[in-house]
């Protein structure tokens, strides 16, 4: 999907400001997105469409919104489209299930909730990888509608197979809340092949790539 959301090598968006006292929250809120987040149960939001969700966002709210606060405009439209609550509950501050009240939970609880829940995205495939180490590949050179992790800056550049990581899955798909298997590989390009002669010619970049994105030169 191409968007306001894909900055990667693009200039013009001056320094990263970078806080140097270490700060889980800047706000109060944004601990409480975070623990809501961690605690709303919506099956169908996955990870890939709740990104999905986030890059919809008009640009000027998507470049002008704090982080926690794009999360909370994603998790609004995606409990909303699966229909945990009406735009109009949302309003009045109201909801489905009024009686029904979650057990307190300390923030050491959350933590380690959200620990025993991560999980390994990879996926058995009896489809054997098109591409091996070493071999030289090139990206494709379109983007497409939809989530995709393929970074526009990555588009039509060669690069080379660095690793193999199996089958995982496929975040074009997870988007839609579909699970399918996919290769996925780190590909490595010199930093000259993605930003021509005024980058540096002994800096490489390396991405995560699915096997879909790539074809061999």
């Amino acid at each position: 999907m191409d968007g306001t959301h894909d900055l990667g090598g693009k200039q013009g968006f001056g320094p990263i400001q970078v806080q140097h006292e270490y700060l889980a929250f800047e706000h109060y809120w944004e601990g409480r997105m975070w623990a809501l987040a961690q605690t709303t149960r919506n099956p169908h939001l996955t990870i890939d469409w709740f990104r999905h969700l986030v890059e919809c966002l008009e640009p000027q709210a998507y470049l002008t919104m704090p982080y926690f606060e794009k999360w909370a405009m994603a998790h609004l439209a995606g409990l909303t489209m699966s229909e945990v609550f009406t735009t109009a509950q949302i309003i009045e501050g109201t909801c489905n299930k009024t009686n029904e009240r979650p057990p307190d939970a300390t923030l050491e609880d959350v933590l380690v909730s959200a620990r025993n829940k991560s999980r390994t995205f990879q996926l058995k495939s009896t489809i054997a990888p098109a591409f091996k180490t070493g071999d030289i590949v090139h990206t494709l050179s379109h983007g497409k509608r939809g989530h995709t992790r393929l970074p526009g800056y990555m588009r039509a550049r060669q690069g080379k197979i660095l690793s193999h990581h199996g089958a995982h899955s496929f975040a074009d798909e997870g988007a839609k809340g579909l699970e399918m298997a996919q290769h996925l590989y780190t590909v490595v390009f010199s930093a000259r092949e993605l930003w021509g002669n005024e980058a540096s010619k002994i800096d490489t970049v390396s991405a995560e790539l699915w096997e879909s994105y790539l074809v061999s030169a």
